[in-house]
């Protein structure tokens, strides 16, 4: 079984494409279901977010996984990466650090792929490997974010919105701004704009309690999702990420509002994977409006300034998967070293036991040790012999050669005549 990684992100897939991937509402514990069932896979471990959607899973090959993918998202040839063994492990560790992202750093993610490694767990798909293997990712992400600067001041897609929108349009305190939604981006956005001193803020869900919650505590108007389009007009900025499968702001939708607005211009930030407002609505005169990847160029000053310290965290990562691969590679050792050291235990006890009861029956002592240490030295060395002659047999000197590693030769010692018979000789 082989350790994989699939998946597509900003960096190799448009948004229409990304948004057709994402795992999103009831699409996600079906897809764990699908999982659990799949033969082709031991573990499994699915991160969807709304730049990147990636099955990380120990299985034959890859062939099959990218087959999955496709069921759910279509054709993706020419989008799908996919990385093995020690390269998927260096994938984990720079998407959970942060390096992977659209803004270099931002501190999400780690949170993201925590929630993926806890829903596998709850799902049943997770296995020992994986298991262990995200735990130590953790581990990787914290040391990297503490021992540099690439989560300083840490940037995310909502500030840098909100960074856009008070750089390129109007002033915060002379605005009144949307929020559709009340997810972690939303609630980002909030953060944001209640610092910049936004003259009103109104903020609209489907769940009317989550949107009542960041209002009260960012100074805001909670709307239910049902009042958007009678409210849209009064929104000088709109700011959306729902986890809605199909637009919720309609390109009419803003067609009436600019109406009423009597062609005020609205700047539009669509922060969603599936996209929350219609690709339409951009080509509306006196609508600005904004996707994901229109992040990607306004963040380019964000990656320059800290490019020094994603090298720093690079080079900690690459440090860390080599431990990983060597902890990996000890703990495969650890079966047959069990195995043998029961093996040695096992003969002992049995051993010992036996030349305690013919001591007990008044067998001579001397007797009695030599027979001990003749059956024990053959019941250890009767496996790796017989083992050792059908090598030879075999032409097998892969494991000669491991025998004379494990067995050096020792200065000054006649080597007793071997038995030819493969009868275990112990009493």
């Amino acid at each position: 079984m082989t350790l994989w990684v699939l998946g597509l992100n900003h960096q190799t897939a448009p948004v229409e494409l990304r948004e057709r991937a994402a795992f999103g509402g009831e699409a996600l514990p079906r897809a764990m279901d699908s999982l659990r069932g799949a033969p082709q896979l031991t573990e499994a471990v699915l991160l969807s977010t709304c730049n990147r959607t990636e099955l990380y899973a120990v299985a034959e090959d890859s062939q099959a996984l990218a087959q999955w993918l496709e069921q759910h998202a279509g054709n993706l040839q020419g989008y799908l990466y996919q990385h093995s063994e020690g390269e998927a492990v260096r994938h984990l560790f720079r998407v959970a650090t942060g390096l992977d992202s659209m803004v270099l750093g931002e501190p999400q993610i780690l949170g993201q792929v925590k929630d993926a490694w806890a829903r596998a767990h709850d799902s049943g798909i997770i296995g020992h490997q994986l298991d262990r293997l995200f735990q130590q990712t953790f581990s990787v992400a914290k040391r990297a974010r503490t021992d540099t600067r690439v989560g300083a001041n840490p940037v995310s897609v909502a500030s840098t919105a909100v960074r856009l929108a008070q750089d390129s349009f109007a002033r915060m305190d002379e605005s009144t701004v949307l929020l559709v939604g009340a997810g972690e981006t939303i609630e980002l956005a909030a953060k944001h704009l209640s610092e910049a001193r936004v003259k009103r803020l109104l903020i609209a869900n489907r769940t009317l309690a989550h949107a009542q919650d960041l209002a009260t505590r960012h100074g805001g108007v909670a709307l239910p999702l049902s009042e958007l389009e009678r409210h849209l007009g009064e929104a000088d900025v709109v700011f959306s990420a729902t986890a809605a499968r199909e637009p919720v702001i309609l390109e009419s939708h803003v067609t009436t509002a600019l109406r009423s607005r009597k062609h005020k211009p609205m700047l539009l930030f669509d922060l969603a994977v599936p996209r929350d407002i219609e690709a339409g609505v951009g080509k509306l005169a006196d609508a600005y409006l904004y996707s994901v990847d229109d992040m990607e160029r306004a963040v380019e000053e964000n990656r320059r300034s800290r490019r020094e310290a994603a090298a720093e965290a690079e080079a900690i990562i690459d440090l860390q998967v080599g431990r990983y691969q060597d902890n990996l590679r000890a703990a495969q050792l650890q079966t047959p070293i069990r195995q043998l050291r029961a093996f040695g235990e096992a003969s002992r006890s049995e051993l010992l036991a036996k030349a305690r009861q013919q001591l007990v029956s008044g067998k001579d002592a001397d007797e009695v040790l030599e027979q001990l240490a003749h059956g024990l030295t053959n019941r250890l060395l009767h496996p790796p012999t017989a083992a050792l002659r059908q090598a030879a047999l075999d032409g097998d000197t892969d494991l000669t050669r491991a025998a004379e590693r494990l067995f050096p030769a020792t200065p000054g010692y006649q080597h007793p005549v071997v038995r030819t018979d493969d009868a275990d000789p112990a009493p």
